[in-house]
């Protein structure tokens, strides 16, 4: 009791919580790590979600001390595939190692890339609103072959390789430029595909050709198609699981913006990293609505 006493006599609320935990037999701890955004590089104008981002906080859970499992937040549209696929890799590493179960929670939207960073966990919940699935594989960019013709710009490239201007936006596009990015994505798919069938397993309902096409679903169908196993959230989820005292350790957050890419501190972005920003942000939006959001 004495003990108690001088704990909660201690002013910084992080540090009172995490000593009254350890004294406490009854609480368990389950830290909450939030991956959210489109899954992609970050920039002034976007703030991607990727493995560098992330890296630290995901250590940091899974190294919390007595902790039940760790629970992942998620609400993103997708993304980079790469990224995706290091962030799960990563989930999936730091849960052996440690031999902690992983809960995943999506809030508004889990699909492509943020489905697939859901699949490292070994339970999905979701709100019967949450939209989820897209499995598929989908590369969306920009022409601008008609605008500089008509602004009198000629566009001049010159490379060692055939195939090493391919799309090149300020080209009519090539049909076997088209084709051979096809190709590419089709094997980008496959290994979602093989992905999510590891994962899931027999959970799995329904029509492969379906769950695979890039279509998505609110939850409610998500659980019919064993993409999502149960409606419910972080709260509620956790308190059935580990008890009433279980206590939600949030790691990490969002960086400020002007760490968020490498170099000095309140740099101003060069004109053509600016330029490439403002495209992603625009494609980063697009994402989203593709999802009513």
């Amino acid at each position: 009791m004495v003990k108690k006493t001088l704990i909660n006599a201690i002013p910084h609320k992080g540090l009172r919580e995490r000593l009254l935990d350890r004294i406490d037999p009854d609480v368990s701890v389950v830290p909450v790590v939030r991956l959210t955004g489109v899954i992609a590089s970050s920039g002034p104008l976007r703030d991607g979600l990727n493995l560098s981002g992330v890296a630290g906080d995901l250590e940091a859970a899974f190294k919390t001390r007595d902790a039940k499992a760790v629970a992942l937040v998620i609400n993103s549209p997708g993304g980079s595939p790469v990224q995706s696929s290091l962030i799960f890799k990563r989930i999936r590493a730091l849960a052996e190692e440690h031999e902690l179960p992983v809960l995943a929670f999506v809030e508004d939207v889990a699909a492509s890339g943020g489905y697939m960073i859901a699949c490292a966990a070994d339970e999905i919940f979701a709100d019967e609103h949450s939209v989820v699935g897209s499995i598929g594989v989908v590369s969306a960019g920009f022409g601008f072959a008609k605008l500089i013709e008509k602004l009198g710009v000629e566009r001049r490239v010159h490379t060692a390789g055939e195939s090493k201007a391919m799309l090149d936006p300020f080209k009519p596009e090539d049909p076997e430029e088209v084709a051979r990015l096809e190709a590419l994505q089709e094997e980008v798919h496959k290994g979602f595909k093989d992905l999510v069938r590891k994962a899931r397993g027999d959970k799995l309902e329904g029509d492969e050709k379906q769950l695979f096409s890039g279509e998505f679903w609110v939850a409610t169908q998500g659980i019919k198609h064993g993409l999502v196993d149960g409606i419910g959230d972080l709260r509620a989820v956790t308190r059935e699981k580990y008890g009433e005292k279980v206590r939600l350790r949030l790691i990490g957050g969002p960086r400020p913006w002007w760490r968020r890419r490498p170099g000095i501190a309140g740099e101003l972005p060069d004109t053509a990293n600016f330029a490439t920003d403002l495209l992603g942000a625009v494609e980063a939006r697009s994402l989203w609505s593709r999802f009513g959001l």
